[in-house]
Parts: structure tokens; sequence; C-alpha cells
């Protein structure tokens, strides 16, 4: 117990000291985060904390590693950590300096995974149940970038991102010292300690930011630290400690992703609709919507504690439906757009609806286009317009007119043009207050259009002839 607290004590004076020094070396080199839309500062404020929080992380580590260290006889010797953690440091201080592509960083970040992996931090086994080596390379490979990505996403307010790691490695700092994980203990405390020092600096109003080589390290940490503990989890609950101690962030970046896909937007596309945006919006201060979403994140790590610990006993199941329950009425809270749409046309039948139209659509343009000539075409006209439950429908052109009622003594309530050509048209007519079913005027004029030219122009209506039921 004492030498993960002295480790802890170390990091965060190294990171207390270090962080103006570094702060004000990258002011006078203008490496600076600017205002901007989807910012909450007025001034530039620089992006020094990844270099110190490293710093301050690397020297107590390497201490505790030494031959009287907590870590000397673990089998978590420093260099398992510090290359892989120093790529992805390097990744973001490049990222920070000249803004790279998303998919540089996303391979600069895959290839740190790919170190942590081969250094002997890996996923292994689930309940027990080793993992093949084609499935336990991606899966931890997705883990860290996963981890990574949603802390670096989380960080748009100030002490956000630096507090969620805080909150997250002290949360598994409770779970390995009551497990006597003495190894685990001392690297979460090193980096929990470096946070509060860092955090001293970043609280609103900031004066240093993490940067993306801060936030992108603290997320890489805590996966690497999640991964080792569910090495020695013994319960399938247990393994869920690191996700529910870093619930927020990574509740984010699902929403971000799911946001996105729904919009057809680029997954890796900025917006400003993370959940401490929504907070903001409704008025919250920076100050208070970080404080709400820590509390939050808070109160689940300790309920996750707790349930892992066996103290719940027969009650776990209840646990995990209430976090459940809660989750979706917290998103629902949040009212994003994207996700409220999604949920009715799911849930009050319109998707069903909305697949059975597109559905219908394709066979009409099947049935159009394999007519063989313009006898054909009509009568796969007629069939579709009566499919969609339309009243009428005329086809004028050089031919002259055909016409063909659907539903008898019916007024039309509106009509409906689509030319063909110089001298085709077709006209539909519908009425208004029905029941069936509705259809996407444009989608079938598109296709009308689209298989007119199909036909071979060979039928045997006369010109100026009316086809079908007499108007």
């Amino acid at each position: 117990m004492r030498e993960p607290l002295w480790m802890a004590g170390v990091a965060f004076v190294i990171a207390l000291v270090l962080t103006p020094i570094i702060r004000d070396i990258f002011r006078s080199y203008r490496v600076v985060d600017r205002p901007g839309q989807r910012k909450t500062h007025p001034h530039p404020i620089p992006r020094s904390g990844g270099i110190a929080i490293a710093i301050a992380y690397g020297i107590s580590l390497m201490w505790a590693s030494g031959s009287n260290g907590p870590l000397a006889s673990s089998g978590l010797e420093a260099w398992r950590l510090i290359p892989a953690a120093s790529l992805v440091l390097l990744t973001g201080l490049l990222d920070d300096l000249f803004s790279l592509k998303p998919l540089l960083k996303l391979a600069g970040l895959t290839a740190a995974a790919s170190v942590a992996f081969w250094s002997g931090v890996h996923i292994g086994a689930v309940a027990d149940h080793a993992l093949p080596l084609w499935l336990d390379f991606p899966a931890t490979v997705f883990w860290l970038l996963l981890t990574s990505n949603a802390l670096n996403l989380i960080d748009g307010v100030d002490g956000l991102c630096a507090g969620m790691g805080f909150l997250a490695s002290f949360t598994l700092f409770a779970a390995a010292l009551w497990d006597g994980n003495l190894a685990l203990a001392s690297l979460t405390a090193a980096l929990a300690g470096a946070l509060l020092g860092f955090l001293c600096h970043n609280i609103n109003p900031a004066t240093a930011f993490l940067g993306d080589s801060g936030a992108l390290l603290i997320g890489f940490l805590l996966g690497c630290y999640g991964m080792i503990w569910t090495e020695k989890a013994s319960t399938l609950l247990s393994m869920l400690v690191p996700l529910l101690a870093l619930s927020i962030p990574l509740l984010d970046v699902a929403l971000s992703v799911l946001r996105r896909v729904l919009r057809h937007k680029p997954i890796f596309s900025a917006d400003r609709e993370h959940i401490h945006h929504r907070l903001l919006d409704r008025g919250m201060s920076p100050r208070k919507a970080v404080l709400v979403l820590c509390m939050v994140g808070g109160l689940i790590a300790a309920l996750g504690l707790l349930a892992s610990s066996g103290h719940l006993g027969k009650n776990q199941g209840i646990f995990v439906a209430v976090f459940c329950t809660a989750a979706l009425l917290g998103i629902r809270k949040l009212n994003y757009a994207e996700i409220s749409v999604a949920s009715r046309l799911v849930f009050s039948g319109a998707f069903q609806r909305t697949m059975g139209a597109e559905i219908q659509m394709s066979q009409i343009t099947s049935s159009l286009e394999a007519a063989a000539n313009e006898d054909d075409w009509w009568e796969a006209l007629v069939e579709a317009a009566d499919g969609l439950g339309l009243a009428g429908v005329r086809w004028t052109g050089a031919h002259g007119e055909r016409r063909r009622v659907l539903v008898e003594q019916a007024a039309s309530a509106w009509s409906f043009s689509i030319p063909l050509s110089e001298t085709d048209s077709v006209a539909i007519e519908g009425q208004l207050g029905t029941s069936a079913n509705p259809c996407d005027l444009i989608g079938f004029a598109a296709v009308v259009r689209q298989t007119f030219s199909g036909p071979q122009r060979t039928g045997t209506t006369a010109a100026g002839g009316v086809a079908g039921t007499p108007a």
C-alpha cells in the first residue's frame, strides 16, 4: 500500500511542477489550441499536458521497476509499457504540431497497440477461455484504439478528459488494491498522481491543455491497465470494471459513431454534438458540466466495483439491468435528433413501412424493365399504379391516349404529371385521406422515366385510341 501511494505522490509533484514550465515553452513557440466554434476557451492555450504527464508517469514507473520497486518481481517490467506508450505520445505530438490526417494518426496508434501486444500486454482470455492468436491480436488492437480515441474525443471542456482519466485510474487502483494486485495498483496510482498534478492547471479556466499527445496517452494506458486487470479477473462481471470505469468516454464515442453513421457522415469528422456539448447547450457552465459527468462516471464506477466484489450476491443481474436502463434514459435525455428519429422509425413501424416501399419500388422497376413492348410496359405501369393505391393513370403521346381508372367513381384529389419525352407523358391521379399505402412519387416518376425507353415501340393500339377502361 505504501509503494503505490509513494508513486502517486512522486508523479503528482513532478506533473505539478513541470506543467507550467512546459506550458510556457509551448506558448513561446506558439504550439497552442486556438479558439473556435467547437471550443469553449476565449484565448489560445498551450497543448503541453501530454509531455508533463508522460515525464511524471515515466519517472515514477522506472523507479517502481527498480530492484526494490513494487514492479520488480511482478512480471510487469517498465519496458512492457514504455515503448508502446512512447509511440502513442509521439503520434499525438505530431498531430498537435502538424495536424495529422486521421488515417496517419490511426496508423500510429495501431502500431503502438501492436507493440503493446507483442510486449505481453493483451487481452489473452475471456472468462478463463484463452483467445487464439488470430482473435486475441485484433481484439487487443481494437480495444486500445477504442480507449485512446474515447478519451481524445471527450477532451472538449477544461478538466474533462484529465478528470475522467483520473477517475478511471483511481477506480482500477481501488479494484487492484481490493484484489491484492500490488503491481496494477502501482501502475494506476502513478497515472492518477500525474493526472491530479496536471488537473491543478487544467480546471476551468485552464492554463494548459492535454493536446492529442496527452489525451491519446491517457486512453492508451487505461486500455493497457484494463487488459492487465482482466488477466486475473475471477468473474465475468469483474471483467466489466474497465468498461464501467470508462463508461462516459466509451458511451460518447459509441454515440458519435452511431450519429455519424445515421447521417452518412465520415466517422472521423468533427462536430459539436458530444455529451459535454449537449450539457453546455442546456445552459451548464463548463465546470458544472465536468462535475456532472464526473459524478455520474464515479457513481457507475463505484457500483461496478461493488458488483465485481461479489457483495451484491444474486442481485448482480439487477445491477446490470438498472445500469442499462439508466444508460438508455440518459441517452434519451440528451435528445439527439438522429437517435430520436431512428427510434421512431424502428418502434413506430415506419422503418418496416419504408423498407416495404423500397422493396415495392424495386419490384416495379424490374417489372417495367422486363416489358418487351409498349403494351407490356403499359400493363406493367397500370399494375404498379394499382399496387400503389392510385386512383388512375393516363399515358398521352404521339400514339394518342391510354387511360385506366383504378378506383371506380373516385373524384381525383390530385394529379401528378411525368414528362417522358417531347411527345409523351404519364399522369397519375390519387385521392386524399385514403388508406392506400403512401408512395414516393419522385422515386416512382424516376423509375417510369428510366424504363420508358426500354420497351420497343411495337404496340398495336392505333394512334388516338384508348386502352383500358374509358374515363
